[in-house]
């Protein structure tokens, strides 16, 4: 996983983690929470077994606009701008994904789960009529499911290309 992905994940996973306290939504705060801490820790051991703090990029941009969001907006300024974020995590692993031939360390898993949560995203919001948690949920089903595919895809070109 992109570290500068994993640090952004956290940063959004706490950005919900507001706007679920500011809407009065506990169960929004509990699970983006969760994901929050466990990106943190996903980026800390990244750069603690060899990647660098300069692969940070988009993190500490991504931190400003959503903390100046939130002091000049509010709940609604969140609202406009988390959804917008998966796209802002995701894409820098979806962009390595698509420049990479092998995938073997792109953890299928992960990403699975990550569709998973847009799924449940998208059942809540639903259920909540939540229009960001929607929006957040369509975005993350999208760019997750392209990673799958990716990952999918690669690992069977490179099968049909080892039975040859």
């Amino acid at each position: 996983m992109s570290v500068d992905t994993a640090g952004t994940s956290a940063v959004v996973g706490f950005g919900w983690v507001t706007y679920g306290l500011l809407t009065a939504r506990p169960y929004v705060s509990l699970a983006t929470g969760a994901s929050a801490v466990t990106f943190t820790l996903i980026a800390l051991t990244a750069l603690r077994y060899g990647r660098e703090v300069r692969e940070l990029r988009i993190t500490p941009l991504w931190f400003a606009v959503l903390s100046l969001g939130a002091v000049l907006a509010g709940t609604n300024g969140l609202g406009l701008i988390l959804p917008v974020s998966v796209l802002v995590a995701n894409v820098p692993q979806l962009w390595i994904a698509w420049r990479e031939d092998n995938l073997a360390d792109l953890s299928l898993g992960t990403w699975l789960l990550s569709v998973s949560d847009g799924l449940v995203g998208e059942m809540y919001a639903l259920i909540r009529h939540d229009i960001p948690i929607l929006v957040f949920g369509l975005l993350q089903l999208a760019t997750s499911g392209l990673i799958v595919g990716l990952k999918v895809g690669r690992k069977a070109t490179q099968k049909a290309r080892m039975e040859r």
